[in-house]
């Protein structure tokens, strides 16, 4: 049976990317987006809805969304989904997020907007670095790379 397991979110940080190391001294990042949505009910009312997504980002694009991104910037980020099972204290937790290939950083620096904030503003290009190449994540099986 065939299936696709690809996404894509464009929205905004709610807060600063954490960046830690696991023990191989490989980066993860854990970013949280919001993605906002209007919509209409059919009583004509105008309605706000807000998606919260977990993502995590690995390698050098961890470090670099690190460096780059802060709390309200824009990111596109184009992953896969992953969930996680795992029991910790004798209870189970489990959790959904998005294993993020490529991070995008949206717009120029705002003030604010980056962890330069002397830098000038531009173009994405000019602001900050291109997204690096898709990361992987550490080998299957490799337990003590986990980041929890």
């Amino acid at each position: 049976m065939a299936s696709v397991n690809r996404v894509f979110l464009m929205g905004n940080l709610t807060r600063d990317p954490e960046i830690r190391y696991t023990p191989s001294g490989k980066a993860v990042g854990d970013l949280r987006m919001a993605m906002n949505r209007k919509y209409k009910t059919q009583s004509g009312e105008t309605r706000d809805e807000t998606c919260y997504v977990d993502v995590v980002v690995w390698g050098r694009q961890a470090e670099t969304c690190g460096e780059y991104l802060s709390k309200g910037a824009s990111a596109f980020v184009e992953g896969r989904m992953q969930y996680d099972e795992w029991e910790k204290d004798g209870q189970r937790h489990n959790r959904l997020r998005v294993v993020a290939d490529r991070v995008q950083f949206i717009g120029g620096r705002r003030g604010g907007g980056g962890r330069d904030d002397d830098a000038e503003g531009g173009s994405p290009s000019q602001s900050a670095p291109p997204a690096a190449a898709a990361t992987t994540d550490p080998p299957a099986g490799d337990d003590d790379n986990l980041p929890f």
